[in-house]
């Protein structure tokens, strides 16, 4: 029976709640008795304990200190921080505005040499044109509920993706023929998006394959948007939330995945003839 992308992420909340469980009960103090010394009602304890509500780094330290069990405070908040981080959903990444989101992936990004990326419906982030964004993200807050700072948010991705012009960087992008038809904003910005595409892809550091439609006998289904990070991280993107994948042995799936995909791409003249196929497709 297939286990939910965000299943890995319960079982690490689960596994930090027991532990502070545990130290309550090792202390013999009552749920009451915890959220007294922590200052809150019970029903946050019992939250916290069944897993319901995530433990912030100043509950745990809080928790502990009722608990007398100070020395186990930075294992439990590295613990938390890590069950946090692999399942996120976009209403709480983004919650400080999709700007602030854009400017998270920062130091991800610098620290990276080489950027694996896949996707089936948008062009690479890397690759956005700042009218492509900003229709993307302005689309996206309003899909989720949060306030539209899209035009801010396009001008910091913009300015995040200077980095495919930065020494020490290299880029492999995959994307199926499809993103090259699915329209965002008008068809002037698709245009100037996909015009942008012919002269990226010649970039030294950027490797750009696409997957035409007309592929026979795949070797591999249209996956989800994935990116990996040198061979360290799995970022998978899904319509509540990004997913992220630590896990040496599903790191290498993905990786044997993107490798697959690779190959069933064309590039250079191949891939702009089917670029401009697109541009021509939208007069």
């Amino acid at each position: 029976m297939p286990t939910s992308p965000s299943s890995a992420a319960q079982a690490a909340r689960d596994d930090v709640a027991r532990r502070l469980r545990g130290l309550r009960r090792a202390a013999g103090l009552t749920v009451v008795e915890l959220g007294g010394r922590c200052g809150w009602h019970h029903a946050k304890t019992s939250r916290i304990e069944n897993g319901r509500t995530p433990p912030s780094p100043t509950d745990i330290r809080l928790w502990c200190r009722a608990a007398g069990a100070e020395d186990q405070v930075a294992d439990l908040v590295a613990a938390s921080l890590h069950a946090e981080s692999l399942y996120t959903e976009w209403r709480r990444k983004a919650r400080d505005g999709l700007r602030k989101l854009q400017d998270s992936y920062l130091t991800l990004y610098r620290s990276t040499e080489t950027f694996r990326i896949y996707t089936t419906t948008l062009v690479p982030g890397l690759l956005q044109t700042e009218g492509y964004a900003q229709a993307l993200l302005s689309t996206n807050a309003r899909f989720l509920g949060l306030p539209d700072d899209g035009e801010q948010a396009a001008a910091a991705r913009l300015e995040r993706s200077k980095i495919i012009h930065d020494s020490g960087h290299r880029f492999v992008l995959l994307v199926e023929e499809a993103v090259l038809r699915y329209q965002l904003g008008d068809a002037e910005a698709m245009a100037a998006q996909l015009g942008y595409l012919l002269s990226a892809g010649a970039l030294p550091a950027v490797s750009l394959g696409i997957i035409p439609m007309a592929t026979r006998e795949r070797r591999l289904w249209a996956a989800e948007t994935f990116s990996v990070f040198d061979q360290s991280l799995v970022a998978v993107e899904l319509l509540s939330a990004q997913v992220n994948v630590t896990q040496p042995s599903e790191i290498a799936l993905y990786l044997q995945a993107f490798e697959q995909l690779r190959q069933m791409a064309v590039y250079g003249a191949d891939a702009r003839e089917l670029i401009v196929r697109a541009i021509d497709a939208l007069r």
